[in-house]
């Protein structure tokens, strides 16, 4: 999971966000929605999309234009001395930006990319050639000095169709893209453009992630080259099983039916095929994938001397994982690894090729992700790493050293849910040390040769920063170093930032881990509301993070709210056991665990426990429906914000995996159920949902509109026109966070505090 005309509800400018204005012209350090959703940024300049180039060189970086973070440009810098510099500007290649084609949108809704302009971008292996994207063109930009000159960009293409996922092949001989569901080749010596594959159209198309892949299984590619340019891996799908499930897409110029080809659980899956096309010879086999055909592609990788492709296949239940070993010349195939699991088995980037044809892959068999290394044929060599500690990802191998880099949120050996640090091991498997200090947040992504890392890093007092690192993790130079000073957006209002507490709960035999951050001016003699932020389900990352916060918590945190966040089982990259307590019972375990958060939250002196709402979106919508319909929660209010409400209603590789069939689970799924929950109503409840939504269908919230109003409950309504499965914009922003504060106000806040003293 990557998040009909009705009256909406009144208020839309809500009086917590009028009295911060207010507040803000006496007290300028009062965080106000208003500056929260404008221009610039608070949270400083921002690099996303770090690369370094091979030669390691030249770092390229996206930046989001000071004038509107909704478009980014594409930006370089030296590693050594000198000043970054714009490579492609995309307002000025593109000044009147148009509409998206539907594949486009729903490619980077799956990627949850939300802004325009220079989104994403890819070397060559040479580092001759940068090639970026373009609002649906292609522009390639050759290599610049250190200076930034010589960097003349070149347009591709310039048709009515888009190109999409584009790439520049590894040795810089070509350019590939999709454009009208077919893989085309761009010679880049000659400027000739030829077909790959010529009968995409309709329902089968080829070189794209099909929808399960991109949303819920992080393939975002659908088209693999050989590192030699010899061979193109090419996915074909076809969608013609796909049930037909009719949405309106209503915006605020009115609706459009969509025909969507929507994989709900236990319903029939796309069928998906993977061919090898050799480049030269003009010809195509077929990859033996088994004689079943309802299984997942889940990974695709190759050697790298490219004469072996290494296919990943999961088991349509998701227990099984099994590699494997392709001839590319024929697409004759053998099983060499396999991976089970009693509940299901978790996908991963974890598959590394090396030099000597070994490779490292990675699995939960005792309980906790390890790396292991394997010989080319499937033939264990040793495990790499070991403790009470799940690896979160490998992020690069030195092949010269035999150094292992890896990020882990662990600390003296133990697991420390709530930081992350990058990390070095060997091949033989040593005692791992911390490359990056600990106390923090930290991402990594370690170029080719491991040599060196582009380190992002954040805390509750520091924002976003972004550097260049040795292996060792000396810092080379400052990407974006975002310092918290005078000239920083954000530093007005430093002075009223609480810095969060952390700690712990257990239940169940588990240690759960959470965030408090309480209002500014905090008196602990004093008894306050409390706002629950909860996401809860699993496949993404943990939500307890010590790391730069949300401004949107700030903005409760101003308006006199304590805001808490518990990592319940089931949530982030913990151990086989943790994930694997909701398997076949989605909402319970997860509600059990915010139970108990809400009991401890109770017996603080300083916490009203009668005024305690929850908030959350897409699975956080459906945890916040499920606490305010127990009983035993007492919620005085929550809101929920596109949820699912019925998983038979949602797609299969993630439902599946979770809960099974509903005709296998069918008590689990009724159970989950939200409507035969709305008879327990305990609070105010405020339901959210875009009307666009191509991923949590609008149909979860309908039904449960539906069913409030058979029962004559009232409940509080702010549907999107135009908005998939997020709310996107400052303007949309403001007004929904607008929305939220009028709603907590009312119902917790200070025009409910009547009933607290």
């Amino acid at each position: 999971m990557r998040t009909l005309l009705v009256t909406a509800v009144a208020s839309l400018i809500a009086a917590p966000a009028l009295a911060q204005s207010v507040a803000s012209a006496a007290d300028p350090a009062v965080l106000t929605p208003e500056r929260v959703f404008s221009d610039p940024s608070l949270n400083g300049p921002v690099a996303q999309g770090v690369s370094l180039s091979p030669d390691g060189d030249l770092v390229a970086f996206l930046r989001a234009r000071a004038d509107d973070v909704s478009v980014l440009d594409l930006w370089a810098a030296p590693t050594g001395e000198g000043e970054p510099f714009k490579l492609i500007d995309a307002r000025a290649l593109v000044p009147d930006a148009g509409e998206l084609s539907e594949a486009e949108k729903a490619r980077r809704e799956r990627m949850r990319i939300s802004q325009r302009g220079v989104v994403e971008y890819s070397w060559d292996q040479q580092g001759r050639y940068i090639l970026a994207p373009l609002e649906g063109d292609v522009f390639l930009a050759s290599r610049p000095d250190s200076q930034g000159r010589g960097g003349a960009v070149r347009r591709l293409t310039e048709t009515d169709a888009d190109e999409i996922d584009a790439r520049v092949s590894p040795l810089g001989t070509y350019v590939s893209w999709v454009r009208d569901q077919d893989l085309m080749l761009y010679d880049l010596a000659t400027g000739r453009e030829r077909a790959v594959t010529t009968d995409g159209e309709g329902l089968i198309t080829w070189g794209l992630a099909e929808f399960i892949a991109a949303e819920e299984m992080d393939r975002d590619h659908g088209y693999w080259w050989s590192p030699d340019e010899r061979f193109i891996a090419v996915q074909r799908t076809d969608e013609s099983p796909v049930d037909v499930i009719p949405r309106l897409d209503i915006s605020g110029g009115g609706a459009v039916t969509v025909m969507q080809r929507y994989p709900r659980a236990g319903r029939p899956n796309a069928l998906v095929d993977l061919y090898v096309f050799d480049v030269a010879a003009g010809r195509r086999v077929k990859v033996d994938m088994g004689a079943n055909p309802d299984i997942y592609l889940a990974r695709v990788d190759w050697s790298r001397d490219g004469r072996i492709l290494y296919v990943q296949r999961q088991s349509r239940d998701q227990k099984t994982l099994d590699l494997l070993q392709v001839d590319p010349s024929t697409g004759a195939s053998r099983v060499i690894l396999t991976q089970t699991g009693d509940a299901w088995v978790d996908l991963s980037g974890d598959f590394r090729a090396l030099r000597d044809g070994r490779f490292l892959w990675s699995n939960e068999d005792d309980g906790w992700r390890r790396l292991y290394l394997y010989e080319a044929d499937g033939r264990l060599v040793r495990q790499i790493t070991r403790g009470p500690w799940p690896v979160k990802a490998l992020n690069g191998i030195n092949e010269e050293t035999g150094e292992v880099f890896f990020t882990a949120s662990m600390r003296d050996g133990r697991e420390l849910p709530y930081e992350q640090q990058l990390f070095r091991t060997t091949l033989d498997g040593a005692e791992p040390t911390a490359v990056t200090p600990a106390g923090g947040w930290w991402s990594a992504s370690v170029n080719r040769t491991g040599t060196a890392f582009v380190g992002n890093y954040s805390d509750p007092r520091t924002p976003p920063q972004s550097a260049l690192y040795r292996a060792d993790g000396t810092r080379i130079r400052w990407i974006e170093e975002n310092r918290l000073d005078e000239n920083h957006p954000y530093w007005p209002f430093r002075s009223r930032q609480r810095t969060p507490e952390f700690g712990t709960l257990q239940n169940a035999g588990e240690t759960l881990v959470w965030r408090m951050q309480t209002p500014p001016d905090f008196d602990p003699a004093k008894r306050y509301p409390v706002v629950m932020e909860v996401y809860g389900g699993p496949s993404v990352g943990a939500r307890v993070l010590r790391n730069w916060q949300s401004l949107t918590s700030q903005l409760l945190t101003e308006a006199g709210y304590i805001v808490f966040k518990l990592d319940n089982r089931g949530e982030g990259d913990r151990s086989r056991a943790f994930k694997n307590a909701i398997y076949r019972r989605m909402g319970a375990p997860e509600l059990e665990d915010q139970q108990v958060a809400i009991n401890w939250l109770r017996t603080l002196p300083y916490v009203d426990g009668d005024h305690i709402a929850m908030m959350g979106w897409s699975y956080g919508g459906f945890l916040s429906l499920r606490a305010v319909t127990e009983p035993e929660m007492r919620l005085a209010a929550a809101a929920s914000g596109a949820p699912p409400t019925e998983w038979s209603l949602y797609d299969t590789h993630y439902t599946e995996r979770y809960m099974s069939t509903p005709q296998d689970n069918p008590e689990g799924y009724a159970q989950a159920d939200i409507v035969p929950r709305l008879d327990d109503l305990t609070g105010r409840l405020l339901l959210m949902h875009g009307m666009a939504d191509d991923n949590v269908l609008l149909q979860n919230s309908l039904r449960v509109m539906d069913a409030l109003q058979a029962q004559s409950k009232p409940f509080e309504l702010m549907l999107y026109p135009g908005q998939r499965h997020g709310v996107q914009g400052n303007q949309r922003k403001l007004q929904q966070w607008r929305t939220y504060l009028d709603f907590l106000d009312r119902t917790i806040g200070s025009r409910a505090s009547a009933t607290r003293d």
